[in-house]
C-alpha cells in the first residue's frame, strides 16, 4: 500500500480522499526539521503547502518517494529540478484558489473606491467622519487588468459585473479571445496605465514583469486613480507606490503582496490612503479545502495507476521512448521556440501536422514541447507537462494532424500560428534520423540547423540586399557562420536565415530592417544542439 505523509496544515478532507482510494495516510504537520529528516524516508509521497521546504537534506532523505504535492499554485519551497533529477513528479494545483484570489482582487478594489478600512478605523476610534470619507462610484468607471490567465480572467467577469469597461493588457491572448471575453486589449502597459481609472495586476513574478509598475508607468496612470496588487510583490516598485500616493497623483492603493515578505516594516504603512492584507490571496475555507482534495486526488491517481495531472515537470518516459523522442523532442521544442521569438504574441490557433515517420510516433510530447517553446519567453512556469494546459487557459485552438506519407521527406513536422500578426508556419525533419533541421519557411524552402543565433528576414527579390545586409553586420563586428536563402517562386519576395557567431542589439536588427527592400526582421537566440 502506498504511504503518504502530510506535512503541512492541511483540510481534513485529504485525509478522507487518501483514504478513500485505499492510500495509508499520515497528518503530521508543523514537526522539527530533526523529526522530517527522521521519517522522510519512510514515505512514497509527500503533501506540503508553503511551511515545508522539499530541497537539500530533507529531498535527499525522501529516498522512496515518487511524487510530491503542492496544495497551491507557487512550487518555490520545492526543489523541482532536483525531483526532475530524481525521477519524482512534481504537482500544483492551479485552479483551487483562482476564484478565492480573484474576489480578493476585486474586494480590494471595492474597499480602495470607498475608503473602507479607514472608514472603519475612524468609526471605531469614535468618530462620525462622514464628510472626510468621499468615494469613488464603479459603475462606469474603465478597468485594467494586467494578465487575463486564470485569475485574471476571472476578475475581468467580475468587474464586468460591476459595469465597469475592462481593458486587458496580456500579449498571450488573441484579438478573439479578448473578444470573447467581452474585454479591450490594448498593446503596453503604458497604454493601459493611461487608459484607466484603476489598474489590478494578475501576473507571475518573472524577469520581464519585475518592476513592471514602474515610476513611469504610475506617473502615466490618471491622477485620482487605484492600483491594486494581489498578485506577487515585486511586481510593483513600491518607493514609486509610496511617492504617487503620498503626493496625490494616486487616489489609493491596495496590496495583498510585497516585496519584502512577511512586511512586518514597510514606509507605505504610514499612508493612509494604502490598504493591506497579509498575503491572503487563497485564505478562504472553500480554498484551502479545494487544494487540499484536488492535490489528494492527483496525488492517489498517480501512485495507484501512474496518471500525472498538473504536474510542474516534465514526465518520465520509458528508456525506449526517451530514445526514440529525444532528437524529435528537440526539433519541437526549436520550432516553437523560433516562432515564439520571432511572431508577435497574441496567438489565437497553433496547427501541428506530422508526416512520414512522425506520424507514428507518440506526438502528445512533441506537441506539448513545441507548446513550451512557444509560448516560454513571458508565460509563468511553462514546460512540458503544462504547456498545453495553459495554452488553452490563453484561448489558443489546437489542431493536430497525421499523414503517414510525406512527398519530400521521410519525416516531416510543421508547425502553423495563427495570431494578431497573421498566419506563421515552420516546418522541420530529422536526418539520419537524429539530426534536426528546420527546412522550410513560410512556404519557403530553406533548409538550416535550429542552433545557435539566426537571424530571419524578409525582402523583396532584389538586387543588392544581401550585401547589404552583410554590411552592416561586419560593421558592427559579427561574424556570418551560415547564411541560407530561400525565393517564393512568381512572387517576388525571398526569405534568408543568418547564422551569426554573437547576437546583434536592437539597434544592428533595426538597421538592418530599415535597408532598402527589406520587409522584416526578427531574431531568436536557440541554443547548441
Amino acid at each position: 500500500m502506498a504511504k503518504v505523509w502530510i506535512a503541512d496544515k492541511m483540510s481534513s478532507r485529504a485525509i478522507e480522499v487518501f483514504k478513500s482510494r485505499g492510500v495509508e495516510v499520515d497528518y503530521k504537520p508543523g514537526l522539527s526539521d530533526e523529526e522530517k529528516l527522521a521519517i522522510a524516508g519512510d514515505y512514497d509521497a509527500i503533501a506540503v503547502r508553503s511551511s515545508t521546504t522539499l530541497k537539500g537534506a530533507l529531498l535527499d532523505a525522501a529516498k522512496r518517494v515518487k511524487v510530491i504535492g503542492r496544495a497551491g499554485i507557487g512550487v518555490d519551497n520545492v526543489d523541482v529540478q532536483g525531483c526532475s533529477r530524481r525521477g519524482i513528479v512534481v504537482m500544483n494545483t492551479p485552479f483551487g484558489n483562482t476564484i478565492t484570489t480573484a474576489e480578493l482582487a476585486v474586494s480590494h478594489i471595492v474597499a480602495a473606491a470607498r475608503m473602507i478600512p479607514q472608514a472603519s478605523a475612524s468609526t471605531r476610534a469614535g468618530k462620525w467622519e462622514k464628510s472626510r470619507f468621499m468615494g469613488m462610484e464603479l459603475t462606469g468607471k474603465k478597468a485594467g487588468v494586467i494578465g487575463a490567465g486564470n485569475i485574471g480572467a476571472i476578475v475581468c467577469d467580475r468587474l464586468k459585473g460591476l459595469h465597469m469597461s475592462v481593458f486587458v493588457y496580456d500579449p498571450f491572448i488573441s484579438d478573439e479571445r479578448a473578444s470573447a471575453m467581452g474585454v479591450t486589449k490594448v498593446e503596453t502597459v503604458a497604454e493601459l496605465a493611461e487608459t484607466v481609472d484603476i489598474l489590478t495586476i494578475h501576473v507571475p513574478l518573472l524577469d520581464v514583469t519585475r518592476g513592471l509598475i514602474n515610476a513611469d508607468i504610475i506617473a502615466r496612470m490618471k491622477k485620482g486613480s487605484i492600483l491594486v496588487n494581489c498578485a506577487r510583490g515585486g511586481i510593483v516598485d513600491e518607493d514609486a507606490l509610496y511617492d504617487a500616493c503620498k503626493s496625490g497623483h494616486l487616489r489609493a492603493a491596495a496590496l495583498d503582496v510585497f516585496e519584502n515578505e512577511p512586511a512586518r516594516e514597510n514606509k507605505l504603512f504610514e499612508l493612509d490612503n494604502v490598504s493591506f492584507t497579509p498575503h491572503i490571496g487563497a485564505s478562504t475555507d472553500e480554498a484551502q479545502e479545494n487544494v487540499a482534495v484536488q492535490v489528494a486526488e492527483q496525488m492517489s491517481d498517480y501512485l495507484l495507476s501512474g496518471t500525472v495531472s498538473n504536474a510542474v515537470n516534465v514526465p518520465s518516459l520509458s528508456e525506449e521512448e526517451q530514445r526514440l523522442l529525444s532528437p524529435y523532442m528537440l526539433l519541437a521544442e526549436r520550432m516553437g521556440s523560433f516562432m515564439g521569438q520571432t511572431m508577435k504574441p497574441g496567438y489565437s490557433k497553433v496547427n501541428v501536422c506530422f508526416e512520414g515517420k512522425a506520424a507514428g510516433i507518440n506526438r502528445k510530447p512533441l506537441i506539448n514541447a513545441m507548446l513550451q517553446g512557444l509560448l516560454s519567453q513571458s508565460m509563468e512556469e511553462v514546460n512540458a507537462v503544462n504547456a498545453g494546459m495553459l495554452a488553452k487557459d490563453r484561448g489558443i485552438e489546437l489542431m493536430e494532424s497525421a499523414c503517414e506519407n510525406s512527398e519530400h521527406f521521410a519525416t516531416l513536422i510543421r508547425l502553423e500560428v495563427e495570431g494578431d500578426e497573421g498566419q506563421r508556419c515552420v516546418s522541420g525533419t530529422l536526418f539520419d534520423e537524429a539530426r534536426p533541421r528546420f527546412v522550410s519557411f513560410d512556404t519557403c524552402e530553406v533548409e538550416i540547423a535550429p542552433a545557435g543565433n539566426l537571424i530571419y528576414f524578409q525582402n523583396e527579390d532584389k538586387p543588392g540586399v544581401i550585401a547589404s545586409i552583410s554590411s552592416v553586420l561586419a560593421e558592427a563586428g559579427i561574424n556570418i557562420g551560415d547564411f541560407r536563402l530561400g525565393r517564393r517562386e512568381n512572387t517576388g519576395s525571398a526569405v534568408a536565415l543568418i547564422q551569426v557567431d554573437s547576437s546583434p542589439g536592437e539597434n544592428i536588427l533595426t538597421k538592418m530592417s530599415e535597408l532598402q527592400h527589406v520587409q522584416a526582421v526578427r531574431f531568436a537566440e536557440l541554443g547548441s544542439i
